[in-house]
């Protein structure tokens, strides 16, 4: 019996989800252009003609987070003047999410503490976001409060000043605004959290991502997790999630046909496991499927606490007693009788 099925270990099920175009239709920066009456097709067209901008200047800019600077750029210079955290966060409470959401995030949640072999064995199941969109607008989403964990790009307000140690004294500037990138989340840096929530650094900031960690002493093996994004651009994070054990979905928006037509290449790459609309309802394929591998991932948990007690646990010690003296079917004088003959 492998190390790894400790007697006492809480089990743990993780479902990691992609943000837009996974659990919203297109992209979480449209209520932001409402709000300040922004033309959000010219900004995203901007955003796509920089790389090739920047790289005639001889200036290499990654085309994932690109538009990170961009709204800087538009808050320095006037149409985002003013943004904050705090209104990004107020906004995210305006995104619409598809079908079946937030309740299917809960619905898998309350499944594993329904089940009394789930419960007997500890077996716990946690939601992740990890997205290249921002932190702030998810956290303030509807589906916030179903989520153990959100990654995602970050901004900083009113940035320390050079020299700031030297001083005394910090001032404490008035005028807070976004102005300097936080952390920066591409398709690529999605892998690294999925290692984060694997060996448990996100929980234990004692645990380097980087550490070497034996396999029983990470916090979710990748062969409990379920990784669910919607095409391609995701492939790294598919790759990682599926090559260690883990299962893989993709989503497409049943209104467009090139979505469909996407993952199912996906599906014949051997990218993911299986893909579906982005429906969550519980009719839907979507939601059966993911529902079935999370009951799939908590039996065989059941299963391997269940051997592992059976192997570890020894029945214990008991009061030995002599073998009682059979009966005899004679009768006392038959007895007397035998002796004297």
């Amino acid at each position: 019996m492998p190390a790894s099925h400790s007697l006492n270990r809480r089990r743990i099920v993780a479902c990691v989800w992609d943000f837009d175009k996974t659990l919203i239709p297109g992209y979480m920066q449209e209520p932001l252009f409402r709000r300040y009456k922004v033309d959000g097709k010219q900004f995203w067209k901007e955003v796509n003609e920089l790389p090739k901008i920047y790289g005639d200047r001889g200036v290499h800019v990654s085309p994932d987070t690109v538009y990170l600077n961009h709204l800087l750029s538009y808050i320095k210079n006037g149409p985002l003047k003013g943004l904050r955290n705090s209104i990004l966060r107020e906004l995210g409470a305006e995104l619409p999410f598809y079908p079946g959401l937030p309740d299917f995030f809960k619905e898998l949640t309350e499944f594993t503490k329904s089940e009394a072999a789930y419960r007997k064995h500890d077996i716990q199941l946690e939601h992740y976001i990890i997205s290249t969109g921002l932190a702030e607008m998810i956290r303030g989403s509807k589906i916030a409060p179903e989520v153990d964990g959100v990654f995602g790009c970050e901004f900083i307000e009113a940035p320390l000043a050079p020299y700031y140690l030297k001083q005394n004294e910090l001032e404490i500037p008035m005028d807070f605004e976004i102005s300097q990138i936080g952390v920066m989340v591409d398709n690529t840096i999605k892998t690294r959290y999925i290692f984060e929530i694997n060996k448990g650094s996100n929980k234990n900031p004692d645990i380097s991502v980087n550490a070497k960690m034996l396999p029983e002493d990470r916090r979710v093996p990748m062969e409990n997790m379920i990784y669910i994004a919607d095409g391609p651009s995701d492939v790294p994070v598919f790759s990682v999630v599926r090559r260690n054990g883990g299962k893989t979905f993709a989503v497409y928006d049943p209104e467009r046909e090139s979505e469909f037509l996407q993952n199912d290449q996906l599906l014949q790459d051997g990218r993911v496991d299986s893909y579906g609309p982005a429906d969550y309802t519980q009719t839907s394929q979507t939601h059966r499927w993911l529902k079935m591998q999370v009951r799939r991932i908590c039996d065989r948990l059941v299963e391997e606490g269940e051997a592992a007690l059976a192997l570890r646990v020894k029945k214990p010690p008991q009061h030995l007693h002599p073998p009682e003296r059979p009966a005899t079917n004679l009768p006392p004088e038959d007895e007397q009788k035998e002796l004297f003959e």
